[in-house]
């Protein structure tokens, strides 16, 4: 089956979702669209990028990934209650499903684990999907724009994703303060619309706060 060919002046504007910290500055990822996460701390970012949100979050694992989300670790950024996890036998399958779950149109955000890079044509595929589920929730007035998260292992790097952002985390500026907090390295490394950019995402309290240094 042919596969339709996206538009050099993008999709049809969806909404934005926040990055952690980054709504007064207006730093996000375009809803109806699918992005990458990438970098030691790529699961820690998209936790927090659910927690900005509401909604269930359908999360797609290996099912041979010794590692699981442990959900005290979680609650300390989202609720994990909102998250149906779906865990899959092959990387086509978690493809499959992310794709199914992003065109139906009834969870916000759907992220995916994967431990090889996807070809540039399932990722188009993803693409389409969440227009078409971003067309389900504007024709019934219900919901918002979903949102794919591709987390990808080592360098990163899957071709086609309208953002790609990487994080690490920092080592604790001082054992002496009394609540030093936690403290990432986050890089916009490409996206559409947007040049790259690096921040430090800080948080204490439940609060998160971008300070922009220099790429």
């Amino acid at each position: 089956m042919s596969l339709p060919i996206l538009s050099s002046h993008g999709p049809r504007p969806r909404g934005m979702q926040p990055m952690p910290g980054g709504a007064a500055a207006g730093i996000g990822i375009a809803r109806g669209r699918v992005h990458e996460f990438c970098g030691p701390a790529r699961v820690a970012l998209a936790v927090q990028v659910m927690g900005a949100g509401t909604g269930p979050v359908i999360w797609i694992s290996p099912s041979w990934q010794m590692e699981r989300l442990f959900p005290d670790g979680v609650a300390r950024f989202a609720d994990p209650g909102r998250i149906i996890a779906v865990r899959v036998r092959r990387v086509e399958e978690a493809l499959w499903a992310m794709e199914e779950a992003l065109r139906c149109g009834a969870v916000p955000l759907v992220v995916a684990e994967l431990p090889t890079l996807p070809a540039l044509t399932p990722v188009r595929r993803l693409h389409l999907a969440a227009e078409a589920g971003a067309e389900v929730t504007h024709h019934s007035g219900h919901g918002t724009a979903p949102l794919g998260i591709l987390l990808t292992a080592g360098e990163g790097g899957a071709p086609g994703v309208e953002s790609r952002w990487r994080m690490r985390p920092l080592p604790a500026p001082s054992t002496l303060q009394k609540d030093p907090g936690q403290v990432w390295h986050l890089t916009r490394e490409r996206a559409r619309i947007a040049p790259p950019a690096a921040w430090h995402l800080r948080r204490s309290d439940d609060a998160a706060l971008l300070e922009p240094v220099a790429v």
